[in-house]
């Protein structure tokens, strides 16, 4: 049964944000009592919490099966933005604005856990990509790592990037188009360009 909530309320908090969705509403979602859920979760920030944590390590596994089918970088990065819009469900409620304003320190922790998490498969992708000959050999890996980092949170922010002006799925694509354009060599974007025209995503 709680594997079963946390699925629920991660689904609810996905599509309607970890602020607007009650305790009430899962159990009703469920059809079963808020005591049912209480007795596997204490209270809803310790629930937001498990389900933050559980997510994210689906996602992780996740990538790192796509980073072990030995793709080419270009295409791996375009699998991985593929398969993370997919286990998001394209953030339709913001998802990350609410987490970081009513939950601070499940964000915070959540947030270091990403970072960890893409830095090392980035800084991967990079090097592999140098020495495919497919990006630029004078990056600066480090440099180039942390601003992609720093990118994708930034597309996040709603502030920057309504969502009604800019749809998390086309953001991303341009965003990592941009990313790609800015490092590959002539080899690697024929390969970008190629991708892009069969409509890989």
């Amino acid at each position: 049964m709680k594997d079963q909530i946390l699925e629920k309320a991660t689904d609810l908090f996905l599509n309607l944000g970890f602020k607007s969705v009650t305790m009430d509403d899962l159990a009703e979602q469920m059809g079963i009592s808020k005591k049912t859920i209480y007795a596997h979760f204490g209270n809803k920030t310790e629930l937001v919490e498990q389900c933050t944590l559980s997510l994210f390590e689906k996602i992780a596994h996740g990538i790192g099966c796509i980073c072990d089918q030995d793709k080419n970088p270009i295409e791996e990065l375009y699998e991985i933005k593929r398969f993370a819009l997919l286990n998001l469900k394209n953030e339709k409620s913001s998802p990350q604005h609410q987490l970081k304003k009513y939950y601070p320190q499940i964000y915070s922790t959540l947030h270091q856990k990403q970072y960890e998490m893409m830095q090392e498969c980035v800084r991967e992708n990079l090097v592999r990509g140098m020495e495919q000959g497919i990006y630029r050999q004078n990056l600066n890996v480090d440099f180039v790592s942390r601003i992609y980092f720093s990118g994708v949170t930034s597309l996040k922010d709603d502030a920057l990037f309504p969502r009604h002006a800019f749809p998390m799925v086309s953001l991303m694509e341009e965003y990592l188009e941009y990313h790609l354009r800015g490092i590959v060599t002539p080899q690697g974007r024929a390969i970008l360009n190629t991708i892009i025209n069969s409509n890989f995503d």
